[in-house]
C-alpha cells in the first residue's frame, strides 16, 4: 500500500457519526489521512419555528473547513460524478440514513467501509443499540465491515467489544459506542493502510436483525416479565420513552428496577402494589417493576416522590392499575 495519505471521503449524519469524523480529524494532521469531502443528509426543520438545522457532522465539518455534500440521494447523475471527481481512496460510513447504490460503493478505490453499532451478525439493521438492551444481550460493540448490496452483510475487517452494563441505558450505550466507534476506525484505516486485515465473511446462521424503533414499542405490556420491562425502559431512554395509560392519560417511565416481589402474582398485571417516596410497584406478569422517574402528560419529567406531591397523586394509589391502551379519565 501507497504510503501518501488516504483521500478519505466521509457520509455520516447524527452524533454517533459525528464521533468517527472527530477521530478522523484528529488524526489527520499525521499525514495518514486527507479528508477531502463529508456528506450527510439535508438540513431538516426541527422545533416550534421550524427553522433548517445542521446535522451534528456537517456542524462539526463546517468548523474544520470540509467540504460539505447534501444530496437527497445518490440517483442523480450530478452527485455520482461529484464523488468520482473527489478521487476518493475510500469512503467511510456511519449512520449516514442513505442507502448507496452499487455503483456509489464501487467509485472509491477501495469501496466503502461502515461503522455498525453491534458485533455482527448480531443485530444487522437500524437500532441495534436499543435490540440489544432489550433483548438482555451482556456484551455489544463495534464492528467495522466492507460494504456491500446487502443490509450490513459485507465482509468484517475489525472489532472492537464492550460490555453493556446492568443499568445502561440507551443514551449512555450510545455515547460509549459512539467514541469507541471513532477508536475502532482508526485502528481499521491504519491496518488497511498497512495491508494487515484479512476480510471475514458474516456467518449466516447467527445473524438476526435490529428493526427501526417505533414509538408504540414504548407502550408497555405489564404480562411482560419485569426484567423485560425494565430492559424496555432502559432501551427507549431518552426516546421514545416508555409510557402506560393511568386514570388520568398516559405516563411516561423513564426510570425502573425490576423486583421479584411474591405478591405480585396474586393480582393482575398493571395494579400498583405499593407507592411511596421510594417509587411505584406495579405488577407484572412475573415480579414487580419499580418505577422510579415519570412523567404525565404535559407535565414534566419528575421523580415518584414528587409526582406523589403533585395533582395527578391518585393516579399512583395502591390499586389503581395501569393499562396498554387509554382509560376513561376519573374525576
Amino acid at each position: 500500500m501507497t504510503s501518501s495519505p488516504l483521500r478519505v471521503v466521509f457520509a455520516g449524519t447524527p452524533d454517533f457519526a459525528a464521533a468517527s469524523l472527530h477521530a478522523l480529524i484528529a488524526h489527520k494532521d499525521q499525514n495518514q489521512y486527507e479528508l477531502v469531502g463529508v456528506y450527510t443528509q439535508p438540513d431538516r426543520p426541527a422545533g416550534r419555528g421550524q427553522k433548517l438545522v445542521q446535522s451534528p457532522v456537517k456542524q462539526l465539518a463546517v468548523q474544520h473547513d470540509i467540504p460539505v455534500y447534501q444530496p437527497i440521494n445518490f440517483k442523480q447523475e450530478d452527485d455520482k460524478k461529484q464523488l468520482a471527481e473527489l478521487n476518493a481512496d475510500i469512503m467511510i460510513v456511519a449512520a449516514y440514513g442513505i442507502i448507496l447504490p452499487k455503483d456509489i460503493l464501487e467509485t472509491p478505490k477501495m469501496g466503502c467501509i461502515n461503522v455498525h453499532a453491534s458485533l455482527l451478525p448480531r443485530w444487522r439493521g437500524a437500532a441495534p443499540i436499543h435490540r440489544a438492551i432489550i433483548a438482555g444481550d451482556e456484551q455489544t460493540g463495534i464492528t467495522i465491515m466492507q460494504m456491500d448490496v446487502g443490509l450490513d452483510t459485507g465482509d468484517m475487517l475489525l472489532k472492537a467489544q464492550c460490555d453493556i452494563g446492568a443499568t445502561e441505558t440507551y443514551a449512555s450505550l450510545h455515547d460509549r459506542l459512539a467514541t469507541l466507534g471513532g477508536t475502532a476506525l482508526i485502528d481499521a484505516l491504519e491496518k488497511l493502510k498497512a495491508s494487515e486485515i484479512t476480510p471475514e465473511p458474516q456467518d449466516e446462521a447467527n445473524t438476526c436483525y435490529a428493526a427501526k424503533l417505533t414509538k408504540q414499542e414504548g407502550n408497555l405490556d405489564w404480562s411482560h416479565t419485569s426484567a423485560l420491562l425494565e430492559r424496555q425502559v432502559r432501551a427507549l431512554s431518552p426516546w421514545p420513552a416508555a409510557y402506560t395509560f393511568s386514570q388520568v392519560g398516559s405516563m411516561k417511565i423513564h426510570a425502573a428496577s425490576a423486583s421479584d416481589a411474591s405478591s405480585a402474582s396474586e393480582l393482575a398485571a398493571g395494579t400498583i402494589l405499593k407507592s411511596d417516596k421510594n417509587g411505584v410497584l406495579v405488577a407484572t406478569g412475573e415480579g414487580a417493576l419499580l418505577i422510579t422517574e415519570l412523567q404525565f402528560a404535559g407535565g414534566k419529567r419528575m421523580k415518584v416522590q414528587d409526582a406523589l406531591n403533585g395533582k395527578h397523586k391518585t393516579a399512583l394509589e395502591v390499586g389503581k392499575q395501569f393499562s396498554t391502551i387509554e382509560q376513561a379519565v376519573q374525576s
